[in-house]
């Protein structure tokens, strides 16, 4: 046995059935491993979307992802999409092919210190140094990536270390996978229960972690169990996401915020009485000790009480004490009105243009007829409108990193995860150039949804920027071309439709979703401001 049967022998224990990766000298034993352990490679035309297409898989399914790619420049080229994972509290284990140990410190080919520069990107991050111990290694990646709030671990993977050859080593146990889990104390959830039901006006906030896509229908029973609103935030966009309305005018009107892992950060205002009353009480639950401290600095005396412990299994713990005697359903409903009002132009056309709102409307009407729908938002402009415009059963998008990019490779690790799941992938015409190759990907792996861009020939949040800050007569390095992204996508394999006209719109979404193909939908519109909430 090689060290690279018992890295994939272990993973396929843990229930690993797929790997997302682009292949490199470095890590050509673990892909011959994969071959008896019948673990599927999805191999990607660029190492940052192997981490894209993992992480979507993690938020979707609740298990880890895994990619994998080569040493030095693919391992660097991976670096943007860890940050992502990171802040999208994604469970992904990155494997990196590294120079061999045998070879440290002569110049070997790609010898790199990866750990010292994947560390501050990670949970954890280190180099393997024992082919014995590689199970042992992946038990305890797992373990780390799903424990306390998830994120993404890094093993970098000597060639001698997945090359050596070893006796029969035993797989780790069913327990060294398991996820840990800090439980709150009875006293603790007592207090919470209490002061929840004192208050008049209180609000529940949650990180991407407990979002409805991933959460279900736990966020429903915990905002019946509490009988108070329960607000999701995974937008850098704070509290001006457009998703979210006038939330802000809720959040100022609260006296009680219990706040399930959402980290107080510039998305929160930094929790300044500027965004929230200065007499709002404050309670934090979050298994992480940097984030409570945080929470503190920007707080002060406002945070009344910090409880190290699992935000999922406090959630489960408040909903399974039941409920309290209180009716504040016209707090509720004020809060879901607000977040229901939307500032954006409703025109149907703008300047002889298809408007962002009118196309959103029309990628609705398709997500409607699918009773497993998926909408992935991901970009500046388009992505915020599409975000505020389109509702679908489930959603992925960018998260509160603000890399774009991703969109495309979310799309393939989506419907890997949901191949059941109809995937309207919405994007602008500058996201979809960051990894448009993986439209062959898609097309090669038979991973059918329709890609819809709206193009506006701009970096439009770049270029709004320049209008609001130095006028129409200072633009720069914001414009793109009327380029044909339906007939590259043709080229790739895929379906591709090409709409200049309102009256056209549906009848070319009809046709990519019956298409059966990865299908891009180039949509000529007009590059308008996104719409924003009323957060400071």
């Amino acid at each position: 046995m090689r060290g690279a049967d018992l890295l994939i022998q272990t993973l396929a224990k843990a229930g690993v059935t797929k790997i997302f990766s682009l292949s490199g000298n470095q890590i050509m034993p673990v892909y011959d491993a994969c071959i008896d352990a019948k673990i599927e490679i999805i191999h990607t035309r660029h190492e940052a979307a192997a981490i894209f297409m993992a992480d979507a898989w993690a938020q979707l399914t609740g298990e880890v992802g895994i990619a994998m790619i080569t040493a030095a420049p693919g391992f660097a080229n991976g670096m943007g999409p860890l940050f992502t994972a990171r802040l999208s509290e994604s469970p992904v284990i990155l494997l990196s092919g590294d120079s061999p140990i045998s070879q440290d410190g002569k110049g070997a080919f790609q010898e790199l210190d990866q750990v010292s520069i994947s560390a501050p990107l990670t949970k954890a991050s280190w180099r393997a140094r024992s082919a014995a111990n590689l199970g042992n290694d992946i038990a305890r990646a797992i373990r780390t990536a799903t424990s306390g709030r998830p994120g993404p671990v890094h093993i970098a993977l000597p060639f001698d270390v997945v090359e050596d050859k070893i006796d029969d080593v035993s797989l780790p146990s069913e327990n060294a996978f398991k996820r840990e889990t800090q439980q709150a104390t009875k006293r603790d959830l007592e207090q919470i229960r209490t002061l929840v039901e004192q208050a008049e006006k209180p609000l529940i906030l949650t990180g991407p972690l407990l979002n409805k896509t991933r959460a279900g229908q736990l966020i429903n029973e915990l905002e019946q169990s509490l009988d108070a609103p329960v607000i999701t935030m995974e937008s850098p966009r704070g509290l001006k996401d457009p998703a979210l309305g006038s939330f802000a005018e809720a959040l100022m009107q609260a006296d009680l915020i219990l706040n399930l892992g959402k980290v107080v950060d510039f998305t929160l205002g930094f929790g300044n009485t500027s965004v929230c009353s200065p007499s709002c009480k404050w309670l934090l639950v979050d298994p992480d000790a940097d984030m409570r401290d945080r929470a503190f600095l920007n707080l002060g005396s406002r945070l009344v009480k910090t409880i190290a412990a699992d935000t999922r299994s406090v959630a489960r713990a408040l909903i399974e004490n039941g409920s309290r005697a209180t009716d504040r359903a016209e707090w509720r409903q004020h809060t879901a009105e607000l977040i229901s009002k939307r500032t954006t132009n409703t025109d149907k056309l703008v300047e002889g243009k298809i408007s962002p709102a009118a196309l959103c409307e029309a990628v609705q009407r398709q997500i409607e007829k699918s009773e497993n729908s998926l909408a992935i938002c991901d970009g500046g402009e388009f992505g915020q409108w599409a975000q505020a415009g389109t509702n679908a059963k489930d959603r992925l998008i960018n998260g509160i990193s603000g890399a774009i990019g991703g969109c495309l490779c979310y799309a393939v690790g989506a419907k890997k995860a949901r191949p059941d799941a109809s995937i309207f992938a919405l994007m602008g015409d500058g996201t979809v150039g960051f990894h448009f190759a993986e439209f062959e990907t898609a097309a090669r792996e038979n991973t059918p949804f329709v890609v819809i861009i709206g193009n506006d020939e701009c970096w439009n949040a770049e270029h709004q920027i320049q209008l609001r800050n130095y006028g129409p007569d200072r633009l720069i390095g914001c414009q793109l071309s009327g380029a044909r992204y339906d007939k590259a996508a043709i080229g790739l394999g895929c379906h591709g439709e090409y709409v200049t006209e309102l009256a056209d719109l549906d009848a070319a979404l009809e046709r990519a979703v019956s298409s059966g193909k990865p299908a891009c939908v180039n949509v000529e519109i007009a590059g308008l401001p996104a719409p924003a909430g009323s957060g400071h």
